[in-house]
C-alpha cells in the first residue's frame, strides 16, 4: 500500500537532466516541488481506525491513486482491499465518521455524496452485496456516529432542528427519533454497552462548560453524570476536540478530558455519578483514550513537547506503561482489536507521513502494515529537525529548527513558520512546506508560541487578548535565537503561515518594525471585527472566548487587526488565498485593497477551485513556486 510517487531513479534522472545537484541552493524549485509533494499523506488519520468484529482487518479512510474511499487493511500482512468508492466529502474536522457494525456486516459512514445542499448524511455499506444506501436525509451538520449494541440503530448528533441534538436512526427504515431538544449543543453520542441509554455531551452557549449526561433511547430519563468547566472546545458544534465520552465495557465508568489539573488529563467517574478521579495524572496533555475490551486497561496518547507516545494504565490507576515511544514522532488514533490482543495505530515522523501499525500486546511486537516511504533521492534530502528552547518575555518557548543539509560558510536566510489556531501546535509530524524550503537551502524555524496547545492551560491562555502582538514577539525571539547560534542570517528573515499563521504574517509586516524582509500570509484574517461579523459560529465562539464578547471589547478587536494599522506596514507582503466561501476570502481581499489604497509594497494571488486555504495538488505546487519567487526576490543579498 504505497502512495503514488516518482521512482527514485526517475527522480534522479529528472534532476540530472536539469543540471541540478541535489540539496544545493541552485535546485530548480519546480523539480523539487514535484519530488517533495510525492511524500503525501494517503490515510486520513483524523477519521481514525475501526476494527472488524473478526479482528482480521482494520477499516481506514484512504486515498490511493487519487481516489478517496474506505479500505480494509489486513492486520497479518497489510493487504489492502477497497470497500467503497466515491464516498464523497465528510464534515470539516469530523472524526471517526466510519464505523463497522457490531456484527461486521455493515459500515456506517458520513458523506455529502449526492447532496444538493452540500451537507452530509449517513450512509450504510453492506458487506454482503457492496451496496451503499443512504439512511438519513438531514440536510444539516452531523456530528458523531455510534452503533447500538444490537446493530439496529445509529445515534448521531444532528443540526436539523437548529441546534445539535441527539437523534436515533433506525438503520433499516431510516425513521429518526429526536432524543434531546434543548437549545444547547448536544453531541458525541455513545451507546451504553447494554443498549439501555446513550451518553452524550451538552455544551453551554459559550462552548466552555459542558455536562456529560445519559438519556434513554426514547428520550426519557435524562440524567447528568458529571459537569466540567473552563475548557473551550472549538468544534463543540460538530465533533468536539475533547473527543467522545469513553465508557468502560461494563458501563460502570466514564472517562473525560479536563483542565482540572492544569493540563488536559483524563478523569474517571462512576456512571452513577460521584467525584471524578484522575486516571494517570501528569504535567502533560493527554488524548485518544480507549478502554480495552475486558475493561481492565486504558490506552491513551501523551504529548511531550510535540512527541506523542502511546501509553497504558490500569482501570483504577497505577503504573503507567509506555507501549510506543518514538524518539521523534507522533502516535495517532490507537484502537484495540475486539479480542484485546492487538492495538492498531498510526505513526508519523518529520521525515515520513503516517503509516498504519499493529502492536501485539503480550509480546510488544510492532508490525508496520502500510508503507508510504519517500523515494531514496527524496528521503536523502528530507531533514530531521532539532528542537530548540528559548525564552521570550519570561516564558519558555519550544520550536522546531530545520537546517539545510549542505552547509556553506555563509549562513542561509531564515523563514519563520507560524501555525494556525492559535490554539494548535507544531508536532513531530511531516511538514511538506518546511521540507520544501529547507531543501532549497533556507533555514526554517517553527515556534510553538504563547497560546499554543500541548503545554497546559496557563500557556494556552497566554495570548488571549494580545493576538498578533505577544505571539509575534515569540516568533521574533525564536528567529533571533537561531541567528545567535549562527544557524541563519537574521538580516534576511521571511515569515509565512496559514489561518492564524496568516494573521501573524500580516502582523509581521505591520508591527515588527522592519525585522522581517518578506511576509506571505496564506488565508489570513486581517480584520477581526469583519471576521466576527461574517464568520461561521465556531469562529465566533473562539474569538469571544479569547478576546471577550465584541460588545465592550471593540478596541481589543481592533488592536489585534493589522487591517486598521496598514499605515505602519514596512515590509513587502504577498497575500495568497483560495477562492471559496468559508471562512471568507473577502478578509484577505479587503486587506489587499487597503494596502493598495495606502501605497504599501504588496502583491497578491487567488487560487481558483479551492476553499479559503489552498490544498489541491496543482495549486499547492504553484503556490510554492510563487512563494519561492517572492522570498528569492526579497531575501537574497544584503539589505
Amino acid at each position: 500500500m504505497r502512495s503514488p510517487r516518482l521512482h527514485g531513479r526517475v527522480a534522479a534522472a529528472v534532476l540530472a537532466t536539469c543540471g541540478v545537484v541535489p540539496s544545493a541552493r541552485s535546485q530548480l524549485p519546480a523539480q523539487w516541488a514535484d519530488l517533495v509533494m510525492t511524500v503525501r499523506p494517503y490515510i486520513n488519520t483524523a477519521e481514525g481506525i475501526s476494527w472488524h468484529s473478526s479482528g482480521e482487518h482494520m477499516l481506514v479512510h484512504a486515498s490511493l491513486d487519487g481516489e478517496a474511499g474506505l479500505w480494509t487493511v489486513s492486520q497479518r500482512d497489510g493487504t489492502p482491499q477497497r470497500l467503497a468508492r466515491r464516498i464523497g466529502a465528510v464534515p470539516f474536522l469530523m472524526r471517526q465518521h466510519h464505523r463497522w457494525s457490531p456484527d461486521g456486516e455493515h459500515v456506517a459512514f458520513v458523506s455529502d455524496k449526492g447532496s444538493r445542499t452540500g451537507q452530509p448524511d449517513v450512509w450504510v455499506w453492506s458487506a454482503r452485496n457492496g451496496i451503499q444506501r443512504q439512511v438519513t436525509h438531514v440536510g444539516a451538520r452531523i456530528g458523531g456516529l455510534s452503533w447500538s449494541p444490537d446493530g439496529r440503530s445509529l445515534a448521531i448528533a444532528s443540526a436539523q432542528y437548529g441546534d445539535m441534538d441527539i437523534v436515533v436512526i433506525n438503520v433499516q427504515s431510516g425513521v429518526a427519533r429526536r432524543v434531546t431538544d434543548s437549545e444547547r449543543y448536544e453531541t458525541a453520542p455513545v451507546w451504553l454497552p447494554d443498549g439501555s441509554g446513550i451518553v452524550y455531551m451538552a455544551f453551554d452557549q459559550r462552548w466552555v462548560n459542558r455536562e456529560y449526561s445519559v438519556v434513554r433511547p426514547d428520550g426519557g430519563g435524562r440524567r447528568v453524570i458529571v459537569a466540567d468547566t473552563g475548557l473551550f472546545d472549538y468544534n463543540a458544534g460538530t465533533s468536539p476536540n475533547v473527543g467522545s465520552p469513553q465508557l468502560s465495557p461494563d458501563g460502570a465508568l466514564l472517562l473525560f478530558l479536563s483542565w482540572r489539573s492544569g493540563h488536559l488529563n483524563y478523569w474517571r467517574v462512576p456512571l452513577a455519578g460521584g467525584e471524578p478521579v484522575a486516571l494517570a495524572a501528569a504535567a502533560f496533555d493527554q488524548s485518544n483514550a480507549r478502554w480495552s475490551p475486558d475493561g481492565r486497561t486504558v490506552l491513551y496518547v501523551e504529548n511531550h513537547d510535540g512527541t506523542l507516545d502511546l501509553r497504558a494504565v490500569p482501570r483504577n490507576g497505577g503504573t503507567v506503561r509506555v507501549l510506543v515511544a518514538p524518539d521523534l514522532g507522533v502516535v495517532r488514533a490507537p484502537e484495540w482489536s475486539p479480542d484485546g490482543r492487538m492495538i492498531g495505530f498510526f505513526l508519523e515522523t518529520p521525515t515520513s507521513v503516517a503509516d498504519l501499525y499493529a502492536l501485539e500486546v503480550l509480546t510488544g511486537t510492532r508490525k508496520r502494515l502500510t508503507r508510504a516511504d519517500a523515494d531514496d533521492i527524496v528521503a536523502s534530502r528530507l531533514v530531521r529537525p532539532v528542537k530548540l528552547r528559548y525564552t521570550s518575555k519570561g516564558d519558555s518557548i519550544s520550536a522546531y529548527v530545520y537546517l539545510p543539509k549542505q552547509q556553506t560558510s555563509v549562513p542561509p536566510p531564515l523563514i519563520v513558520f507560524a501555525h494556525g489556531g492559535p490554539t494548535s501546535q507544531y508536532l513531530d509530524s511531516f511538514e511538506m512546506q518546511m521540507q520544501y524550503f529547507v531543501g532549497l537551502g533556507y533555514a526554517v524555524v517553527a515556534p510553538n508560541f504563547r497560546g499554543s496547545s500541548g503545554y497546559g492551560k496557563r500557556f494556552t491562555e497566554l495570548n488571549d487578548g494580545c493576538w498578533a502582538h505577544c505571539d509575534l514577539e515569540d516568533l521574533i525571539a525564536g528567529a533571533r535565537e537561531v541567528g545567535r547560534r549562527g544557524w541563519a542570517d537574521t538580516t534576511r528573515v521571511g515569515i509565512t503561515g496559514t489561518s492564524h499563521g496568516g494573521l501573524l504574517s500580516m502582523a509581521a509586516a505591520t508591527f515588527a518594525d522592519g525585522f522581517f524582509r518578506a511576509a506571505i500570509p496564506h488565508g489570513g484574517t486581517a480584520d477581526r471585527i469583519y471576521y466576527y461579523q461574517t464568520q461561521e459560529l465556531r469562529h465566533v465562539k473562539q474569538i469571544e472566548n479569547e478576546l471577550g464578547p465584541f460588545a465592550g471589547n471593540e478596541a481589543k478587536y481592533r488592536y489585534v487587526s493589522p487591517f486598521y494599522w496598514v499605515s505602519q506596514v514596512d515590509t513587502p507582503i504577498f497575500v495568497v488565498w483560495g477562492e471559496g466561501r468559508w471562512p471568507g476570502s473577502q478578509n484577505s481581499r479587503r486587506f489587499v485593497d487597503e494596502l493598495e489604497r495606502q501605497y504599501k509594497p504588496h502583491s497578491w494571488k487567488v487560487y481558483q477551485g479551492e476553499m479559503y486555504y489552498v490544498s489541491g495538488r496543482e495549486n499547492t505546487k504553484q503556490m510554492l513556486l510563487d512563494m519561492t519567487a517572492f522570498f528569492t526576490q526579497h531575501l537574497s543579498g544584503t539589505r
